[in-house]
C-alpha cells in the first residue's frame, strides 16, 4: 500500500504531458506578463491595510525593517519555486513538484492545501474590495445598505461565533464572479486587463510616494526603533520580528505565477524572472509605502482600515483629490489580486484533474477559449459563497497556514531532488544550497507555528476531509 501512497510521476512524463496539444493550453505569456501576474498578486491588501496596522501595534517607522525580513523570507521559497518551475514547467504549481519529487500522496495533500489557499484567498481580497467600493461609493452619496455588504456571519477569538445581521455581502460576491468571467474569455484576455490594472495601481502607490515624501516629518521617525513596552513583539526588535510575521500576508500569491508555467512561451527561463522580478518590485515599493506612510503620520496613528488614505488627509485640503485616486489604485489592485488567485485555483483543479485525482471535467479546456472552464465557473461560485457568508478573519487565517505549509513542501522538494536526481537538467537552480531550502523550511515553519491554535484546528479538520477524498476516489483513480 505504502508503495502506491509515495508514486512518484517522472518528470520527463510531466513534460510530455504538457506538450499534447490537443488538450494543451496556449503558450503567449512573456516575462513582463508574469512580472506583472506576480505584482497584481502581491501588491494589494497588504500594502493597503496591513501596513499602517502592523506599524501601529508591533514595529511603528522599523514596520520597513519588517517588510525587509519578510521579503527575505519570501525570497528563500522563491528560490525554490524558480528552480522546481525551471525544471517542471508545466500548471499545478507545487502540486506537480511534489508528485514528481515525494508521490502520489504528498501531491494530493499539497493539491488539496492549494485549494485551501487559493480558494479562501480569493474570498478574503474581495471581502476587502468590498470594503474600499463600499467606501468610495460613499464619497459620492452612494450608499450602499451595510445588511447587503457584510458578512452575516462574525468571529472572534474570545466570543466565538455570532450574527451580524446582515443578509449577504454582495459587492464581494460580485467582483469574484466577475473576475471569473473574465478569465473563462481566456488567458490573453485576462493578461491584459490584469496588466491595466497593474499598471493603474502602481502609478497611485507612485504619486503617493513621490508626493507624500515632500510632506515628511522626520520627527515622526524618532525613535525609529520604538522602546520594547515589557512584551515579546510590543516595538523594539521583537516588534519587527512581530510585524514581519504580521505582514507576511502581504507577500502571499507570488506562487501563483508557477501556476502559469504551462502558458508561458520559454517557461524555463521566464518563470523564475516572473517570481523573482515580482518579488524584487513589490518589496521596494512595500519599503517605500512604509517609510512615507510613518513619516507623514505617527505611527500610532495608523491603526485603522484605510492608512493610506488617512496620510492624505495629513498632507493638507489642497491634496484632497488624491483620496479618492488612492481608493481607486485600492480598488484596482484587490480586483487583479481576486483575478489572480482564481487563476492560480483552476490552473491546480486542471492539474489535479489531468492526473485523475479528480473528475476529468475539472481538466476539459473550451475549443475556443483554451480555458478550463468548468472549473473556472465552479470556483468563481464557490468562492463568491464563501466571500458572501464569512468574515475577512478567519478566511485571511486560512490563507496565512495553507500558503505556508505549500512553502515547506515545495522547499522540501528541492532539496529531496537534488540529492536523489543530482544530474537533473536544471535551467534555473536555487543559488546557494542547501542553505536557501532549508531557510525556506525554517522560515515558514517558525510563522506556521506562530499562528492561533484555533487555525491549526481548521487546517487539520480540512486536510481530514481531503484524506478521505484521496482514498475513496483520487487514489482509485490516480495515474502515474
Amino acid at each position: 500500500m505504502a508503495g502506491g501512497l509515495f508514486k512518484r510521476k517522472s518528470i520527463d512524463r510531466i513534460a510530455k504531458e504538457a506538450d499534447d496539444e490537443q488538450r494543451g493550453l496556449k503558450r503567449v505569456l512573456g516575462p513582463l506578463d508574469l512580472v506583472s501576474l506576480g505584482i497584481g498578486i502581491i501588491i494589494g491588501a497588504g500594502i493597503f491595510v496591513v501596513t499602517g496596522q502592523a506599524a501601529a501595534q508591533y514595529a511603528g517607522p522599523a514596520i520597513s525593517l519588517s517588510f525587509v525580513l519578510s521579503g527575505i523570507g519570501c525570497v528563500f521559497a522563491g528560490l525554490c519555486y524558480a528552480e522546481m518551475a525551471s525544471m517542471i514547467p508545466v500548471s499545478g504549481s507545487a502540486y506537480t513538484y511534489s508528485y514528481a519529487t515525494m508521490g502520489q500522496f504528498v501531491a494530493w495533500i499539497i493539491g488539496w492545501d492549494l485549494i485551501l489557499e487559493y480558494l479562501f484567498a480569493s474570498a478574503t481580497v474581495s471581502v476587502g474590495w468590498s470594503g474600499y467600493m463600499v467606501s468610495f461609493l460613499r464619497d459620492f452619496g452612494v450608499i450602499i445598505p451595510e445588511i447587503v455588504a457584510k458578512a452575516p456571519l462574525s468571529f472572534d477569538h474570545i466570543h466565538g461565533w455570532g450574527f451580524t445581521g446582515a443578509v449577504l455581502n454582495i459587492p464581494a460576491m460580485f467582483i469574484v464572479l466577475a473576475a471569473a468571467a473574465v478569465l473563462v474569455l481566456g488567458i490573453r484576455e485576462s493578461a491584459t486587463a490584469n496588466s491595466l490594472i497593474v499598471i493603474l495601481k502602481l502609478v497611485v502607490l507612485i504619486v503617493f510616494i513621490g508626493v507624500g515624501f515632500l510632506y515628511i516629518n522626520r520627527e515622526n521617525w524618532e525613535p525609529f526603533i520604538p522602546p520594547n513596552e515589557g512584551m515579546f513583539g510590543h516595538f523594539g526588535w521583537s516588534g519587527i520580528l512581530r510585524g514581519a510575521g504580521v505582514i507576511f500576508f502581504a507577500y502571499i500569491g507570488f506562487d501563483a505565477v508557477s501556476t502559469a508555467a504551462q502558458e508561458t512561451k520559454n517557461p524555463q527561463r521566464n518563470v523564475p524572472i516572473g517570481i523573482l522580478g515580482s518579488l524584487f518590485v513589490a518589496t521596494l515599493l512595500y519599503i517605500a509605502v512604509a517609510l512615507v506612510l510613518t513619516g507623514v503620520v505617527k505611527y500610532d496613528m495608523l491603526n485603522v482600515p484605510d492608512p493610506i488614505a488617512v496620510a492624505v488627509d495629513f498632507m493638507g485640503e489642497e491634496l484632497y483629490w488624491l483620496r479618492p485616486l488612492i481608493k481607486i489604485g485600492a480598488i484596482a489592485g484587490l480586483t487583479s489580486v481576486v483575478m489572480v488567485l482564481l487563476f492560480g485555483q483552476t490552473r491546480i483543479f486542471y492539474s489535479m484533474s489531468r492526473d485523475k485525482m479528480l473528475p476529468e471535467r475539472f481538466a476539459e479546456v473550451h475549443t475556443k477559449f483554451r480555458t478550463p472552464v468548468f472549473a473556472t465557473i465552479l470556483t468563481g461560485i464557490v468562492a463568491a459563497f464563501f466571500a458572501g457568508i464569512f468574515p475577512i478573519g478567519i478566511l485571511g487565517e486560512l490563507v496565512s497556514i495553507g500558503t505556508l505549509l505549500a512553502f515547506v513542501i515545495v522547499c522540501t522538494g528541492v532539496l529531496v531532488l537534488r540529492y536523489r536526481e543530482p544530474g537533473l537538467k536544471r535551467p534555473f537552480k536555487a543559488p546557494l544550497f542547501p542553505f536557501v531550502p532549508i531557510m525556506g523550511i525554517l522560515v515558514s515553519l517558525v510563522q506556521m507555528a506562530a499562528l492561533p491554535m484555533d487555525t491549526w484546528l481548521r487546517l487539520i479538520i480540512w486536510m481530514a476531509a481531503g484524506f478521505v477524498i484521496y482514498f475513496l476516489y483520487a487514489r482509485k483513480h490516480a495515474v502515474v
